[in-house]
């Protein structure tokens, strides 16, 4: 497991957008677990600049994830369902 990065606001009831570490930024589509290492959702999205990345999960039930809470990703097993495009 990889320290994602803290968690920094729920725009939503099941959304969570949290700072990431720059040199271990976690992959599309992670699983996030808390520190007690209990599933909290996946990373859609990574945004912002290189130096400080944030990442939007969306958690599988309502986020009770306070601010400044560690949260660890573990990277994300296959590709399920996604294809690569064949350019010609």
């Amino acid at each position: 497991m990889n320290v994602v990065g803290r968690a920094m606001s729920t725009p939503g009831r099941r959304m969570l957008i949290i700072q990431c570490d720059a040199a271990q930024l976690p992959g599309l589509y992670s699983e996030v677990t808390d520190q007690k290492m209990q599933p909290v959702g996946k990373i859609v999205d990574i945004f912002g600049n290189i130096t400080t990345p944030y990442a939007t999960v969306i958690c599988r039930g309502r986020c009770d994830i306070q601010p400044n809470n560690k949260l660890y990703a573990k990277a994300a097993t296959g590709t399920k369902g996604y294809r690569p495009v064949n350019r010609k």
